[in-house]
């Protein structure tokens, strides 16, 4: 059982002692570059992730087996 996850999801209370824990820990100027750098890492990742998925359904595409009949002389 994961007791952190008891109370269901997150309420104000939480989140309010989240920010000002990540304010005393990084600093009010540190933030905005903090999110700036998540945000531009997911994207990242997300370009990432669109690009090899269109590189493997390119390539499945391109070594599909064509359909010969083999049992013709």
């Amino acid at each position: 059982m994961n007791i952190a996850w008891i109370g269901g999801q997150p309420g104000l209370p939480e989140l309010l002692l989240l920010v000002v824990v990540l304010i005393l820990l990084f600093g009010a100027k540190k933030l905005p570059e903090l999110a700036r750098s998540i945000g531009r890492s997911i994207n990242e990742f997300k370009k990432g992730k669109d690009e090899a998925a269109h590189e493997l359904t390119s390539r499945e595409e391109t070594e599909k087996p064509k359909d010969e009949d083999t049992t013709s002389s």
